[in-house]
């Protein structure tokens, strides 16, 4: 890779404290600050837009879409169209955070995301994103990564508190029936909410399994966020089951059989543990 600026420090290690850590398990997510430098984000953050805006595939106006596409625009892979952008998501600096709040020898990418809520983009439904994912245990975790202070406005992303070990709703993809019955069930159990913006360079990690959604963006400016989605380098392949899970196997396991560990050309190993 090409040699960059000190102050675009991807790979330096960020200090997680034991309280960290545990909490992280405890509660499925955690919200961690100055993870990424004002410089990093100014630097990378157009180059991803750039790419976002140049892949999307969506022009329907919003209203004219349905609750999934109004959420965001979606586009996934940016690391195989752009080498900058590839350089960011091999970064080690969020890889390692992932690998030690996950307990794990390494860790996988298992594919970037960039979910960009236009201006007048509405809610993203309640879901867990490890409905869509066909892998064999709960070691998975995605960073989520505003590109801009993220205020309530825009519609930062929130968490239900503990609710990576409730069961009921993983059956559920993104919908508007998602949005009710998870809403129900997590009012229901007293799984706190946690709603709150996000400072620049801040970042939040959250288990697979974690249910969360993200208000409307009222504002006029587009909530520009990158995800990185990490997976224990042993995770295996299982049957996928849906049509959700086969289109990801196609994509990200190709050539893998069931019970396989996942490691195609399209998961690469990001951070190995010494």
């Amino acid at each position: 890779m090409p040699t960059v600026s000190p102050a675009l420090d991807l790979d330096s290690h960020y200090p997680l404290t034991a309280d960290q850590i545990a909490r992280f398990r405890q509660d499925g997510y955690i919200k961690l600050k100055d993870v990424l430098s004002a410089d990093v984000i100014n630097h990378y953050g157009p180059i991803i837009t750039s790419e976002v805006y140049r892949l999307n595939t969506m022009h329907l106006p919003i209203e004219q879409r349905d609750t999934y596409h109004k959420a965001f625009l979606q586009v996934g892979n940016i690391w195989t169209e752009n080498e900058t952008i590839k350089e960011f998501c091999w970064g080690q600096r969020l890889a390692r955070i992932a690998t030690e709040l996950l307990g794990v020898k390494g860790v996988r990418m298992y594919h970037d995301q960039a979910l960009y809520k236009e201006p007048g983009g509405g809610v993203t439904p309640w879901h867990a994103d490890q409905y869509y994912w066909p892998m064999s245990n709960a070691n998975s975790v995605t960073a989520w990564i505003p590109l801009q202070a993220t205020p309530m406005e825009m519609g930062p992303l929130a968490f239900a508190k503990g609710s990576h070990k409730f069961e009921a709703g993983r059956e559920l993809g993104i919908s508007d029936e998602s949005e009710k019955e998870i809403s129900r069930s997590m009012k229901e159990h007293n799984y706190p909410l946690d709603d709150t913006p996000f400072d620049l360079g801040e970042v939040s990690f959250h288990y697979g399994w974690t249910f969360h959604r993200a208000g409307r963006n009222t504002s006029d400016q587009a909530r520009a966020v990158m995800t990185i989605i990490y997976m224990d380098q042993d995770m295996r392949l299982i049957e996928p089951g849906t049509s959700a899970r086969e289109m990801d196997r196609q994509k990200f396991a190709p050539g893998i059989a069931v019970g396989e560990v996942m490691n195609s050309h399209m998961t690469p190993m990001i951070y190995p543990r010494a």
